[in-house]
């Protein structure tokens, strides 16, 4: 049996009769840029996540890059973030003029650690952007507390957690302002790419809302009306439209990736030199599991045998955290970090797969081990 890591096709097909019509009824009505498709997504996401302005744009960095931006980010101003994350944000921080510093993860839930965060405090720390890698909230209770003793910000790069909630509080809202990608491979992913930026912030919402629009807050941009220095960075309009009816469906996908990380964890429990993720405490997290990602001592050897079963797997990042791009000027020795992209695997993990390739994986995975 072939179970691909992901199979771009089946999220199509899924519902292809229902994604075919949307496209065609939004494309044939002439709603391409800014109209009522992107509203009505920007309003349904922001009931679902609790939070009270949604701004959707183009993509996941730019979301990040915009909120960077209208926050008043400025050159030399310093911002913590977990080694172990996309380069997106630490792209982001670059452009927007900031300095990066990639700190340690935690070894308890392999997020960043609050601990190396504050050791990584200068007088020229601006933000902390903790990154919810992974479908779990980082240990924002922590974070946050940090942050008020020392008066910085925090920026969520929730990317990979839309829907996750730490005691019920939602991923990305619980800092001054989050962000989410909707790639289609994420949680909640349309078909190309898309993004957007949720805050409370009614300051940081106007910005962002006109930043994305060459700095009209106006659906034509108008060059009198045009205040602060912006970019094209909108979501198109059948992304939005497709993302409104996945939405309302979308607590049903999540609760299936949710199913399949219970059978993993109970299939692979006993098994020696396995490490799984981190289970919630006490009913405190609600993890999305964007990725299912385990650690295993002889991790190369456990890829290769799922190949030879038919199982895709993925090295995150490549097996290469940010502290490790020296290209980019980086030089950092973060030894916790270095031995978790040694060891750590992801496996298939996604609503659409079967019950039979769920168990595909598990028995592929309890023979490497037996």
């Amino acid at each position: 049996m072939k179970v691909p890591f992901f199979d771009w096709a089946a999220y199509f097909n899924e519902r292809a009769d229902e994604f075919a019509r949307i496209l065609t009824e939004t494309a044939g009505a002439g709603r391409f840029i800014l109209q009522k498709d992107v509203d009505e997504f920007e309003a349904a996401l922001a009931r679902f996540i609790g939070v009270k302005h949604v701004i959707a744009v183009a993509d996941g960095t730019n979301a990040i890059l915009l909120g960077l931006r209208a926050s008043g980010l400025r050159p030399g101003d310093e911002v913590i973030l977990p080694s172990h994350s996309f380069i997106a944000a630490a792209q982001s921080v670059h452009h927007a003029g900031g300095t990066v510093i990639p700190v340690e993860l935690d070894e308890s839930d392999w997020l960043v650690s609050p601990e190396a965060i504050e050791a990584a405090i200068t007088p020229k720390t601006r933000a902390i952007m903790p990154v919810h890698v992974n479908g779990r909230t980082c240990q924002m209770d922590a974070i946050m507390d940090i942050a008020a003793r020392h008066g910085l910000e925090v920026f969520e790069d929730s990317a990979q957690a839309a829907g996750a909630r730490l005691d019920n509080k939602p991923a990305g809202a619980i800092g001054r302002w989050g962000t989410y990608s909707f790639y289609p491979s994420k949680t909640l992913g349309c078909f190309g790419d898309g993004g957007a930026l949720v805050t409370n912030d009614d300051e940081i919402a106007e910005r962002v809302r006109a930043m994305r629009n060459h700095g009209a807050n106006r659906d034509k941009v108008i060059p009198r009306d045009v205040t602060i220095w912006g970019t094209n960075s909108r979501l198109d309009n059948v992304q939005a439209a497709i993302l409104v009816y996945k939405l309302t469906y979308y607590a049903e996908a999540i609760e299936r990736r949710r199913e399949i990380a219970r059978q993993y964890d109970e299939a692979f429990a006993e098994l020696d030199g396995l490490r799984l993720p981190p289970p919630p405490e006490d009913g405190r997290y609600f993890d999305v599991f964007q990725n299912y990602e385990l650690c295993c001592d002889r991790r190369d050897e456990l890829r290769a045998h799922l190949s030879e079963q038919g199982v895709g797997t993925i090295v995150q990042w490549g097996g290469f955290g940010i502290h490790q791009l020296r290209g980019l000027g980086f030089n950092q020795d973060l030894p916790i970090t270095d031995r978790f992209f040694k060891e750590s695997l992801l496996l298939p993990m996604n609503h659409v797969l079967s019950d039979e390739q769920v168990a595909h994986v598990i028995q592929s995975v309890r023979s490497f081990c037996a």
